[in-house]
């Protein structure tokens, strides 16, 4: 995804930090992102898929067991002019992971050092094979207004209710029929900042903050997108989703 005059470079967050407690004993001695699908640790697939899309970083952020997550993926080869990798060491800045909103308002002078900037945020337990991180997307967000574009999935039976709305104009709602958030979205610096968010920038305290009440805000005023997407989707959050996951096809990830 290189960088032209109509798409700005992005960087990216793989969120790696969450304990992982439904997944226990399997996340007693290892990372739920470190947890092998079709022969390699779920948050590596997204690694690849990003480097394959040209991002120009990825910062990953790191909580329970986190040494050992920032270990592999030190360990992983740099290809020549791959996106590097960049760690948010949460468990050992403040003791605690700090939620998604805290974690990426912690990681935001990596993510969008300029104002106005924009970044990928991926959950790191979630694998979606055929999901690109692709430059269109980029780009329409890049031409919006929108603090925040989701990408929601078919409600899983774990999760019957859903979390948001897609209006036929492809505008995220918080009401009509729900669908299931995916744990893919891009964002904007901004809705990390005052007004929107009221954590300090770089959440030099280490607050833990929820990132729901973020997306309601901005959906709440229209500045919020959203995609269905109905490819292949698993949030690997206990070891029956885990076998599921490695039941499936093989994944179509790049390698």
């Amino acid at each position: 995804m290189p960088a032209t005059p109509d798409l700005p470079q992005v960087r990216a967050l793989v969120l790696a930090a969450g304990r992982g407690e439904r997944m226990r004993p399997l996340t007693d001695s290892c990372p739920k992102p470190l947890l092998e699908v079709h022969g390699q640790p779920l948050a590596q697939w997204w690694v690849q898929a990003l480097r394959a899309a040209g991002v120009a970083h990825i910062i990953i952020n790191t909580g329970w067991l986190g040494e050992m997550v920032e270990d592999h993926f030190r360990r992983l080869p740099q290809p020549a002019g791959a996106a590097p990798i960049s760690f948010s060491s949460e468990a050992r800045d403040f003791g605690h992971a700090l939620e998604t909103a805290g974690g990426v308002a912690r990681a935001l002078p990596l993510l969008a050092p300029d104002a106005g900037g924009m970044f990928w945020v991926i959950a790191g337990d979630v694998f979606a094979p055929g999901f690109t991180p692709d430059s269109d997307a980029v780009r329409r967000f890049a031409a919006s207004d929108d603090l925040a574009h989701l990408w929601l999935v078919p409600n899983p039976p774990h999760k019957a209710r859903g979390d948001f709305g897609i209006s036929a104009g492809g505008r995220a709602t918080l009401d009509g029929p729900l669908h299931t958030f995916s744990g893919i979205a891009l964002y904007r610096r901004a809705l990390f900042e005052a007004p929107w968010c009221d954590i300090a920038p770089s959440n030099p305290q280490g607050v833990s903050a929820p990132l729901a009440p973020l997306l309601r805000r901005a959906i709440a005023a229209g500045r919020a997108g959203a995609t269905l997407y109905t490819g292949a989707w698993n949030d690997v959050g206990t070891p029956e989703r885990l076998e599921a996951a490695r039941r499936s096809t093989p994944a179509t990830m790049p390698a």
